[in-house]
Order: structure tokens, then sequence, then C-alpha cells
């Protein structure tokens, strides 16, 4: 397929998901349908954590292999837009679930921007977010970024941390020009040459270099900030209070999607494709795999996934607090509940 081509059928792709977001959104999430052994299914609208790439089809393979109807629930899944997009949709009650980057949700809920929202399971240890580029664009090390211009969507991870990555990697932040990007149409855009790099996750490089025809570099933020961790999942504050039991079902229902498709990467990308028509089967194979490695516990004790652990988190806080972008005071138990996130 021509690039051109290509991200025009990227564009169109985004087009009809962001109108399937609106229009499937508003469900309530006390509405019920009935399984095929005839009980009551609960109505669960769930996001994706950016678009509808590999990296997100866990929740697709949860759902195809009935893990989630074993768990009770009918879920409709919808492509998220990064951090800032989730947590509002989730807060509402447009959504009831969705995975967030742990570093954004921080920004968001110490900086003011967001509340009433708690991480329930890590899906990912280790962060994953990164400046995509390609070679050609005179980007190899995080300096080269002055002068440059970037494109993401206005709430993601990448560029609300940005300011404290080029702090830490010795980059004049102002020399650094941003634009606004939609999730599905952020390759495309970088393919076309309008923009010098993307902020994306060190897993969509083999989707970058299927977009762009040419290769990929990246510069992953966990090289300049360790220990962060990656994509948690969320919801409201309200549904965790409430109903803490149908939490601990989702949780452990998706983290079986995600367990499954990293143990089987092909299989995963081939439901993917049947779910969203824009999928290259190839890369999105690629991008879970590159993923286990963020998925495993840190330690390699082999501790289950999903796990979150107290202290680092608070060492994450601090590593914020300390390069100026995080207010003090704040704790890990004001953005996770760890009664409910699955135990080591």
């Amino acid at each position: 397929m021509r690039m051109i081509s290509f991200a025009r059928t990227v564009a169109a792709a985004a087009l009809t998901t962001a109108l399937a977001l609106v229009a499937g959104c508003g469900g309530s999430d006390s509405d019920t349908d009935a399984g095929e052994d005839g009980k009551a299914l609960k109505k669960v609208t769930y996001l994706t954590s950016f678009g509808s790439f590999g990296r997100d089809a866990y929740a697709w393979v949860a759902k195809d292999k009935g893990f989630f109807e074993e768990a009770g629930f009918d879920v409709r899944i919808r492509p998220g837009q990064g951090t800032g997009g989730v947590i509002p949709a989730v807060v509402s009650g447009q959504a009831q679930f969705g995975p967030i980057d742990l570093t954004g949700g921080l920004l968001h809920m110490g900086n003011g921007q967001s509340k009433d929202f708690v991480a329930v399971a890590a899906i990912q240890q280790r962060t994953m977010a990164a400046i995509a580029t390609t070679e050609g664009n005179g980007i190899a090390t995080p300096k080269d970024l002055e002068g440059k211009r970037l494109a993401d969507t206005p709430g993601s991870v990448v560029r609300n941390l940005f300011p404290t990555y080029a702090r830490l990697a010795g980059v004049d932040a102002d020399k650094v020009t941003w634009v606004n990007g939609e999730a599905q149409t952020l390759m495309g855009t970088l393919a076309g040459g309008s923009v010098d790099g993307i902020g994306q996750f060190v897993v969509g490089k083999p989707t970058v270099e299927a977009v762009t025809k040419k290769k990929a570099v990246l510069l992953p933020y966990s090289d300049v900030i360790p220990d962060l961790y990656g994509n948690v999942l969320i919801t409201s504050t309200k549904i965790a209070e409430q109903d803490p039991e149908m939490v601990r079902r989702f949780t452990a229902a998706l983290l079986k999607g995600l367990e499954y498709s990293l143990a089987h990467s092909k299989e995963a990308s081939e439901i993917l494709k049947r779910n969203v028509d824009t999928t290259n089967p190839t890369a999105a194979a690629a991008e879970l795999e590159s993923m286990a490695a963020y998925v495993a516990p840190k330690d390699g004790s082999g501790t289950a996934i999903g796990t979150l652990d107290s202290g680092r988190v608070a060492k994450s806080i601090k590593i914020l607090e300390e390069a100026g972008t995080l207010p003090k005071g704040m704790t890990p138990e004001q953005i996770i509940d760890f009664d409910l996130v699955p135990k080591a």
C-alpha cells in the first residue's frame, strides 16, 4: 500500500472510530444483557489506551476468547485518545474502565486537572513512553530535539511528561515545538513529513516502520527517567467504592486477555484484524512481542502480572517532585486502590 493511501485509510478509520466512541459510550454501567447460559451480563464500555494498535489487542482477545463473558460482562471496546482522553471519559461515566499511563495520571491528579479516578492494576511495569522519528530527520539523541517539530495528542503522557524528560536529558523544552494530532493519524503525519517526530510508545516501532517505510528511531523516556510504571487500568472512584467485586472480576478477565495475547501474539493480532480493518497483523504481533518485557514484573521474580508496589510509586512521585512538575505531598494511595490491585 502506498504511503499516502495508507495515511488516508488510517485517517478515515480515525473518523469512524471517533464517531463510534460518541455513539457507543453513552450506555449506563447498570445496563444488562443475557449471556449464552441465560445469566445477566453487565454492559461495560472500555477505552483502549491509544487508538487500536497491537499494544491494546488484549482487550479484543479477552472479548473474543470469552473471558469477559465468563466474568459476567458484555464489553464494548472503543479507541482511547491517550491519558488526557481516557481519564475524563471514565470519571464522567462515558466509559467504566480504561488504561492510562500512571505517570500521566499522577501529573493530571497532582496538578488539579483531574480527580475521582483510581488505578486498580498495572498493565506495564515500566513506562513505554518515547519520542519516535525516522532516519533522515536529524534526531539521534535527546539534544537533537531542539528546533524540531513534534506531534501528539494534547493529553498524552509523552507530551505531559516531556518537560521532565527534557530537563533531565539536558534539552531546552522551549526550543521544541509541539502540534496537536490524533492517535490513529500520528504515524501518517510523520510519514507525510509535516513533523519531525511524534509521541509514541516504544512498542510502536514496527508500526512506525510499516507506515513510513523507513527505519524508526526511538528515544525512550525510560533511558532518562528510570523506574516509572507504564499503563495502569483505571476506573472511577465511584465504581471502585460501590462495586469493588465487579472491578476485581473485570480486572481479572482483562489481565487474562493480556497474558493470553503475550503468549499467542500472532493469534491476538488476527483477532485484532477481525475487529479493526486497518490492522497490520505483522506489526501488531511485533508490538505485543516487544511489550512482553514491559509487562513482566521488573525484578523478574515471576510475580503475577498486574501488581503495583507502593514503594516504587512513591519513588516515581519523588522523581516528579524533584523535577518540579508535581507539587509536593502526593501519596500513592491517592491514585491507587491497593485493596483492588492484584496481589503479588
